[in-house]
This record gives structure tokens, C-alpha cells and sequence, in this order.
């Protein structure tokens, strides 16, 4: 005689207290491999390698700043012109200077000597002791030392080298310069390969560039147009760090008497 089996409940009965079930701990519901009640889910990184993240106030501050994170080239230095190292006015100075002060010391050291001083250096003491200040060579001391002393200063404070014009920095390591000649015999070829021009004088100075054209055919204004054009084409491929101001002016040739 076999017993009959018992119905299965309505309900399957609450969980106690304490005994949540996997899902709410992070787990998969049916206990799968590849996942842990305790540990992080499938994919996720470890404690020990944590992976940083951008969150929104550093991507603001970042906006703010102007920065933007990974290196990147830095800014634009400012071209500065070509300082000339003026070997020919140090060499004089410096042999001036050089000169008189041996000479002044050799006259003091024969005075320790028991010697009788050079005949310039009483001549020079007893005028400066006796002449007056508005005295004509007094006077013209005075001048010719202010203005040697300007054009020291002058050389210290201006950086010279007027004939090489700085080119723009592609690289931070590199400086170039272009001669002013041969910028204007470049812009100079490109003005006669413009139509009608017979002949061009190209005068290129640190802010300015002449052009006088001479034109035996065609309209003056035609002309004038296509030489500015090809000049102010032919300033920009010079790649000049300070492009020069622009100045054309074209008139028919003089007649041969």
C-alpha cells in the first residue's frame, strides 16, 4: 500500500531574518561560477589596481583652465630680433680704457718712485684747477664725453643686426633670419613676372617695403593691382616673424630724349 505524495504549498514560505537572498548581495540568483556573495562582480577591477576617473569638476576646471589633459605643444614664444655682438665698438673701448689706465698708473707708480710726473698730467691738473667751467675746451670735454656716453648706452640698450629680419619659430630650438637684400631681390623677381613691368626698384626695411615698378604697357591701376597682389603673395612665403607694411607705386618709364 503506497502513500499518496503531498500537495505542494501555495506559498513558498518567508525567508528568516538574516538569510537575504544572493541577488540583493550581488550575486547571481542561482549561484552561477564567475560570481561571489563577498567579492566584486565579473569584469570589475580589483582594490589594487582601481582605475581613475574624470568626474565632472575636473572636466569643468579643466574647461576653465584652458587645459586639456595628455601633453600637447606649448605655447608660441615670442620672436625677438637678432642682438648683434658688436665685437668693433667693445674692441675700442676696451683699448681706450686699457690704455689710459696703464698710462695712469705707470705716471703714479714713477711719482712713488721719486720721479717727476708727465708734463700732460700737470698741464691737465693745473686746468682743471685753474680754468673755469663755462671755458670753450671745458665745454667741449663735456660734449664729447655725454656723447660718447649716449652712444654707449645707446649700443647696451638696442639690439642692432638691422640688416637680418626674423623669421617665425616653427620650432622652439630654431632661429631664423633672412637678409634684407635678399628679401627685396626675392620680392623683386616676383614683381617682373607681373605683365607690363619693365623694371622694379624693391626697397625692404623693418616695418615697410617699398616697391617702385615702371610700366611701358597696360593700365597704371591694372598694373599697380597685380604687383601688390604678387608682392604681398611673395612677403607672405618669406614667412617674416613681423610682416612689413605694404607700398607700391607704378609710373610709365622717363622718354629718351
Amino acid at each position: 500500500m503506497t502513500t499518496p505524495p503531498e500537495p505542494p504549498p501555495d506559498h513558498e514560505p518567508a525567508p528568516a531574518p538574516g538569510d537575504e537572498p544572493t541577488r540583493a548581495r550581488g550575486g547571481a540568483p542561482d549561484g552561477s561560477a564567475g560570481s561571489s556573495p563577498s567579492g566584486p562582480p565579473r569584469g570589475a577591477p580589483s582594490d589594487g589596481a582601481r582605475v581613475p576617473v574624470l568626474t565632472d569638476a575636473d572636466a569643468d576646471a579643466d574647461a576653465g583652465t584652458g587645459t586639456t589633459p595628455g601633453p600637447g605643444p606649448g605655447p608660441a614664444s615670442r620672436v625677438r630680433r637678432f642682438w648683434s655682438v658688436r665685437r668693433i665698438p667693445a674692441a675700442v673701448l676696451a683699448a681706450l680704457v686699457l690704455g689710459g689706465a696703464g698710462l695712469l698708473l705707470y705716471d703714479v707708480a714713477a711719482v712713488r718712485a721719486d720721479r717727476t710726473a708727465m708734463a700732460w698730467r700737470r698741464e691737465l691738473a693745473d686746468g682743471l684747477a685753474t680754468r673755469p667751467l663755462d671755458d670753450t675746451w671745458v665745454v667741449v670735454g663735456a660734449v664729447v664725453a655725454v656723447v660718447l656716453g649716449l652712444w654707449l648706452l645707446i649700443l647696451a640698450a638696442t639690439p642692432g643686426l638691422r640688416a637680418i629680419l626674423p623669421m617665425r619659430r616653427e620650432h622652439a630650438d630654431v632661429r631664423a633670419g633672412l637678409d634684407r637684400e635678399a628679401a627685396a631681390l626675392a620680392l623683386r623677381d616676383r614683381a617682373m613676372e607681373v605683365s607690363g613691368v619693365q623694371s622694379v626698384r624693391v626697397r625692404v626695411g623693418r616695418s615697410k617695403v617699398a616697391v617702385k615698378a615702371a610700366s611701358h604697357f597696360r593700365a597704371l591701376d591694372e598694373v599697380r593691382a597685380d604687383v601688390e597682389a604678387a608682392v604681398a603673395a611673395g612677403v607672405d612665403e618669406l614667412a617674416l616673424a613681423h610682416p612689413p607694411a605694404l607700398t607700391v607705386r607704378v609710373a610709365r618709364p622717363p622718354r629718351k630724349a
